[in-house]
């Protein structure tokens, strides 16, 4: 049974009557909250955004960067039962817009580092009223200063105290942009958050979620279309961490994760933690070089990893001190190849999870998962769901023969809702009463599951699903283009890279122009690595559709250009970054 007790913040509560002093975050080199500070903080974030008009069932959006203000904003609104909006903090231009606009989001908590951005698009935004600043420095143009004042001069920038919340600014409202040069709609008021924070007593007379509540609406790659918003209950934001082993985290111990909020696994792994009475251990950006000294740093007995990362730390060159270091149990989806040698070098476990935001975590192993060589998965891995492997016709396929996975719960609420504001894709992806999760896949007779190969045309590049529409859109507004079609080809990583076969319409086509041209149309971790020329697509004879499965199918050809094998361009370093 799903238990409400369990949401992260009723159990934040529980941990902090029973363990007040106990560490709850930790920012590796940086600051640390206890379970009664980050209880405390949450209800200032759920008080002071009820004083703003944040309500039952609000959409609001958060953009946020580094430090805790994720976590708090997360908690604040799961008391308030309000739907949260997180968005990935590489969106720019009309992927920004898109998040935007589908969510229907009013209000949007971000920084004035990200401000400009957001000025971009929000002319575009009808829903979009608000915007709360959590770092709005003192000075800015626009903002409402102390008395009643409007302040002048200053740049757009600020800090953050050792709590994370913003050192500087004045609270008020205007229809005027906080930063030089940005343009504001008219009905759009910037509310500086960081001193009405500082102002605000925390009340604590909230109800907070229930398993069936929408605890946020969470971004997935289209495939047909532009990204979807899966409507998240909290049952699911529970469900999807449900299937890890119960010895994996005591109360007290340290998890280390650098999973976003922004993802479905990296709240569900918060989730996870503060419901065991745990420490969640943070680093802003996942670096492999630095993963064994922090867990050594801070005693981690647990690992939170992708698969692509696990990849890169199996990749760095053997070292005697390998396997010293605490961690007993590492928590990984998917799984990678080599798994064995992985777990005797490090001297850990591993439990893997075959899932997708729209299901959480259907398949599952424990540790005692047998031989890694056999890469099956255990039929389900929590007694709330049924998996088939199907055909076109929604019909079983035998053992052994490939087929879709689809996916059903029998306990209520662990699943998505479906999609905002989409019913037409969310009936096509739930038809027959399973979800459709694209997912080829094959069974043997003991029911043990085989991951084959993806339906779908996502591309999955570091842990971040791509949407091959939203690339080829981008591309396709290069003048240069005339037709063109995204796919990823598998590294030795096992990930994915983006590769565009692009049908030019200039002899002269420079595929670095093309690079170029996509700074800031898309994230950086969209932009494609690898640019092919070609004279035409492959189509199926009917529709006339490109045939996607051959261009994946081939691999990476000889005469694709490579960015990060090309001369250096602003443009370019920004994208190999990502």
């Amino acid at each position: 049974m799903l238990d409400r007790r369990l949401l992260a913040p009723h159990a934040l509560a529980a941990w902090a009557r029973r363990s007040p002093d106990a560490p709850a975050l930790v920012q590796v080199d940086g600051p640390r909250l206890t379970y009664a500070e980050l209880l405390a903080e949450s209800y200032r974030w759920a008080t002071c955004l009820r004083e703003l008009g944040v309500g039952v069932g609000t959409h609001v959006a958060t953009l946020l960067t580094d430090g805790f203000d994720p976590h708090r904003a997360m908690l604040g609104l799961a008391w308030l039962r309000a739907v949260e909006v997180p968005l990935n903090t590489a969106y720019v231009g009309e992927m920004l817009r898109h998040t935007l606009a589908v969510s229907e989001a009013t209000t949007l908590v971000t920084t004035s580092a990200l401000l400009t951005r957001v000025a971009e698009v929000a002319g575009s935004l009808p829903a979009l009223t608000r915007v709360l600043l959590v770092d709005e420095p003192a000075g800015a143009p626009g903002v409402t200063g102390p008395g009643g004042e409007a302040s002048s001069g200053g740049q757009a920038g600020g800090g953050e105290d050792a709590g994370g919340r913003g050192n500087g600014g004045s609270r008020g409202e205007t229809g005027v942009g906080a930063e030089p040069g940005a343009a504001w709609p008219a009905g759009v008021t910037i509310v500086s958050l960081g001193p009405a924070l500082a102002a605000t007593e925390p009340a604590t007379d909230f109800a907070g979620p229930d398993v069936s509540d929408v605890n946020c609406l969470l971004f997935t790659s289209g495939t047909t279309g532009p990204s979807k918003a899966v409507i998240t209950p909290w049952g699911l934001t529970y469900q999807m961490w449900s299937w890890v082993p119960e010895d994996t985290l005591a109360p007290g111990e340290a998890l280390y994760s650098a999973m976003a909020l922004f993802h479905n696994s990296g709240r569900s792994g918060f989730n996870y933690v503060l419901g065991r009475g745990g420490c969640l251990v943070t680093r802003p950006k996942f670096s492999a070089t630095h993963v064994w000294a922090d867990v050594r740093r801070y005693d981690c007995v647990a690992l939170a990893l992708v698969g692509p990362l696990t990849a890169l730390l199996f990749a760095a060159p053997p070292r005697p001190d390998d396997a010293d270091n605490p961690v007993r149990g590492v928590i990984l989806g998917p799984m990678i190849g080599r798994m064995a040698e992985f777990e005797r070098r490090f001297g850990v476990r591993v439990a893997t999870c075959y899932g997708q935001t729209e299901v959480g975590a259907p398949l599952a192993t424990g540790w005692d998962h047998g031989p890694w060589e056999n890469t099956g998965l255990p039929r389900a891995s929590w007694p709330g769901f049924e998996t088939r492997i199907v055909d076109d016709s929604d019909e079983p396929v035998p053992a052994g023969q490939v087929g879709e996975l689809v996916v059903r719960a029998r306990e209520p609420w662990s699943m998505s809702l479906g999609y905002h504001g989409m019913a037409e894709a969310s009936a096509a992806a739930w038809r027959n009463g399973w979800f459709h999760t694209g997912d080829a896949f094959r069974a043997d007779a003991d029911g043990r599951h085989y991951f084959v190969d993806r339906l779908r045309d996502t591309i999955r590049r570091r842990g971040e699903n791509i949407s091959s529409f939203e690339v080829e859109a981008a591309v396709a507004a290069h003048p240069g283009i005339r037709e063109c079609a995204a796919v990823g080809v598998r590294t030795e990583l096992g990930d994915d890279e983006v590769l565009v076969a692009v049908i030019a319409a200039d002899p002269s086509f420079d595929p670095a122009d093309l690079v170029a041209f996509l700074d800031g149309r898309l994230p950086a971790f969209m932009v494609p690595r690898y640019v092919e020329v070609v004279d035409d697509l492959p189509r199926t004879s009917t529709t006339g559709r490109v045939r996607k499965n051959e261009l994946r199918a081939r691999g990476l050809p000889p005469t694709a250009w490579d960015r990060l094998a090309a001369p250096a361009t602003a443009a370019g370093r920004r994208s190999s970054s990502g």
